[in-house]
């Protein structure tokens, strides 16, 4: 005997009522689509559950994958059995005795196939006693069991487990539209990005490089923050922006204090014609309230002014240690830290405005021409997309 399904909760999809088929159906493609190197499995879905049937395949590889797509809730190994007391028996034995460190346990049936010939407490009862008869060392415990042996009769089988895995939670990627994180390379952004796929969200990414002012190496950063992120998503694609010269011409023109704040809504100008031209509905920020000088309420209001686009802030109310903390168990923090410069830390303002004045903004702007600059930054635009097969882009392996 061994485990021959893996079984999959999916936690609060189970509440979007009408719409929940949708959800499903996304949850299932995107687990063939992680899964695809095991030629053997099968994914199917039956009376509000899914599983993954093994046929043969080593369920570790495929559960820490799994454990990694957003959508489920939890997850355990399970045996299925024929609706039949003896084999049922059979298996709750076995997947006790697989489980680890146990002093007590407890039975929990659930009978959804109502034409079997015990209801729930009987087959507690049963398996309960049957469970006691064959360990050594083991007790019952209603209430605070090291295992709960769950068993579920259904239909088509009978479905044993012991365990449960905890998954990430969250939506199906692709099934809350799809939004351009504005990532920098530094710490935050990847952090805010993995947040946005976690509510479902498809991410591209929009990079501005500054060369010569930022190297390769702060170019092959951020595609490595990219892969990282892969692995909760299918692809992303990363609009590389060349900025230099606008960026230049912000600095000369426009005053010390005022100048991140319009270099910050050029960005915005960018991100925004790149949504429109890739279908994307929002862009996102890895900005923390109150965190830096462009970050306060009123930089916002003064660099928001310039697209009706929604911006996402996943991390909006978030200190700096709980962002360390996520990027941390992403494994994006370590390549995050690497000391290539970003253009927002190589143009850094003597004394940036903590409270711009959005009339004063406007008005500098309307005394220096960008618009033909910022429509040849747009055309310089090149792109590049990260998928999660690939080791490293091709484009810049040679930088590593």
């Amino acid at each position: 005997m061994q485990y021959d399904h893996i079984l999959i909760r999916y936690g609060e999809l189970a509440l979007k009522g009408n719409n929940i088929k949708q959800f499903i159906n996304q949850l299932q493609r995107n687990i063939r689509h992680k899964l695809k190197k095991f030629p053997n499995i099968q994914i199917k879905r039956t009376q509000g559950r899914l599983f993954i049937l093994l046929h043969g395949e080593d369920p570790q590889p495929i559960i820490q994958i799994c454990r990694n797509i957003f959508g489920i809730s939890s997850l355990s190994l399970a045996i299925k059995a024929e609706n039949n007391v003896e084999e049922i028996k059979k298996a709750a034995l076995f997947a006790l005795n697989h489980a680890e460190n146990i002093k007590t346990f407890k039975v929990s049936v659930r009978r959804v196939d109502k034409k079997f010939s015990y209801g729930s407490q009987e087959m507690n009862q049963i398996l309960g006693k049957h469970l006691l008869q064959n360990t050594e060392d083991i007790t019952v415990d209603v209430h605070h069991p090291d295992v709960e042996v769950k068993v579920e009769i259904r239909n088509t089988g009978t479905f044993i487990t012991s365990s449960v895995i905890q998954g990430l939670g969250g939506l199906p990627v692709g099934t809350s539209g799809k939004s351009l994180l504005l990532l920098s390379g530094g710490i935050d952004s990847p952090v805010s990005g993995f947040l946005a796929i976690k509510r479902g969200v498809a991410i591209d990414a929009i990079h501005f490089h500054s060369p010569p002012y930022t190297s390769e190496r702060a170019k092959q950063k951020v595609i490595d923050l990219a892969k990282e992120l892969t692995k909760y998503t299918k692809r992303i694609k990363i609009h590389m922006v060349p900025f230099t010269k606008l960026q230049q011409e912000i600095f000369k023109k426009i005053p010390d204090g005022y100048a991140m704040t319009v270099m910050r809504r050029m960005m915005l100008r960018i991100s925004e014609q790149v949504c429109k031209d890739n279908e994307l509905l929002s862009m996102t920020t890895g900005e923390s309230l109150g965190q830096v000088a462009s970050q306060t309420m009123e930089s916002m209001n003064a660099i928001n002014e310039v697209t009706n686009f929604p911006v996402l802030r996943p991390l909006i109310s978030m200190d700096k240690h709980e962002i360390i903390k996520i990027s941390r168990e992403i494994n994006t923090y370590d390549i995050s830290i690497r000391p290539y410069e970003d253009c927002c830390t190589i143009f850094v303002p003597r004394s940036p405005k903590t409270r711009p004045k959005r009339e004063r903004v406007i008005g500098y702007e309307q005394a220096f021409d960008y618009h033909e600059l910022l429509q040849e930054t747009i055309k310089g635009i090149e792109t590049v997309t990260i998928t999660d097969e690939e080791e490293v882009s091709p484009k810049f392996d040679n930088l590593l």
